[in-house]
């Protein structure tokens, strides 16, 4: 059975510390403090998202996948920074 992931990958870490969480549906790797923390708000909301629809993250359709990342200020594929 296949899984689908949220997956963050933050770009802008200027510290040297490898910042890494994993969440139900989520991994997050790399960022700043502050990318990666936002980032985290974003994929814990995505989830509760999920869990008022009651349905898990490959149960959703495209159009439900965008309407929730817009909900909660997910820009899939934001490239920060640039």
């Amino acid at each position: 059975m296949d899984k689908s992931l949220l997956l963050g990958l933050g770009l802008d870490c200027k510290d040297g510390h490898l910042r890494i969480t994993k969440g139900k549906n989520f991994r997050i790797y790399g960022g700043s403090h502050k990318t990666h923390e936002e980032m985290q708000e974003k994929a814990i909301k995505f989830n509760e998202h999920l869990d008022k629809r009651r349905k898990r993250l490959d149960e959703i359709s495209t159009r439900e996948f965008y309407e929730i990342s817009d909900k909660v200020g997910l820009s899939p594929l934001e490239i920060k920074g640039r």
